[in-house]
C-alpha cells in the first residue's frame, strides 16, 4: 500500500506539497484517478482558490465521494487551505455553497471593515486550544504562513484544535476522529509547517 494520496483536483498547491513530502522522505503521489485513492494509507486535499469551482469539480469528476469512502474507514485525511475549507458544511464564498459535511462548520469573510487588509496574508501565531498527535514538538504561538479571505467558523468548540487572530479569531487547525484542517499553508511554514506535516505522516493508519 502506497502512503499519501495527494488529490490533484486543479487547484492545489502541488509542487510545493509534494517538495515537502519528499523534504519528510514520505511517498506520495499525485491522484486525478477516484478510483486509485482506495490503496493508499493517509490522504492530503490541498487547494488554492474558489470554494464552488472546486467542490463542483470534486463532485463531477466523482472525487468528492471517493473522498467520502475513503474518510469513512478511518484512514488520517488532511486538508490544506481550500482544501480544509471544502471539509465543512457550506461557504459563503459567492454565494452559499455546500461542502463535504464532514466538520459542522461554515465558511465565512473576514470583516471588511476593521481596518486589515484581505486577504490575511502573511505570517501569524497558532494558540494551541487542547493537546493532539498533530502539535507533537509544536510550541505555543509558533508562527506559520497564511493566505486567505475566508476562515472556517465551527459550531462545536471541540473541533478547533487551534486558533489565530486576524480581527477575529478563527479556527487555523480542526481535527474530528481521523479528519485534520490546516488554514495555512503547513508546506510554506518552514520547520513548523514540517513539524506538523511530519505528525500526520506519523498519525496511525
Amino acid at each position: 500500500m502506497s502512503q499519501v494520496a495527494v488529490v490533484d483536483y486543479g487547484m492545489g498547491n502541488l509542487r510545493s506539497v509534494m517538495n515537502a513530502m519528499a523534504e519528510l522522505g514520505a511517498s506520495a503521489e499525485l491522484i486525478v484517478d477516484p478510483d486509485a485513492i482506495d490503496r493508499f494509507e493517509r490522504l492530503l486535499l490541498p487547494g488554492v482558490g474558489a470554494f464552488a469551482q472546486a467542490i463542483d469539480t470534486l463532485r463531477k469528476s466523482g472525487m468528492a465521494a471517493a473522498l467520502e469512502r475513503f474518510r469513512a474507514t478511518g484512514r488520517p485525511v488532511l486538508g490544506i487551505c481550500l482544501g480544509m475549507q471544502l471539509m465543512c458544511d457550506a461557504s459563503e464564498e459567492d454565494g452559499d455553497h455546500g461542502g463535504l459535511g464532514w466538520i459542522p462548520a461554515r465558511v465565512i469573510s473576514f470583516p471588511r471593515n476593521q481596518g486589515r487588509k484581505i486577504p490575511h496574508m502573511g505570517w501569524n501565531g497558532l494558540h494551541l486550544a487542547r493537546t493532539d498527535p498533530i502539535f507533537d514538538g509544536v510550541e505555543e504561538a509558533s508562527d506559520v504562513y497564511f493566505v486567505h479571505s475566508y476562515y472556517v467558523a465551527c459550531e462545536q468548540p471541540s473541533d478547533v484544535l487551534a486558533s489565530t487572530e486576524y480581527g477575529v479569531s478563527f479556527a487555523s487547525v480542526i481535527g474530528r476522529d481521523n479528519i485534520y484542517g490546516m488554514q495555512f499553508h503547513p508546506e510554506k511554514s518552514q520547520s513548523i509547517g514540517l513539524r506538523l506535516l511530519a505528525n500526520f505522516l506519523r498519525l496511525p493508519a
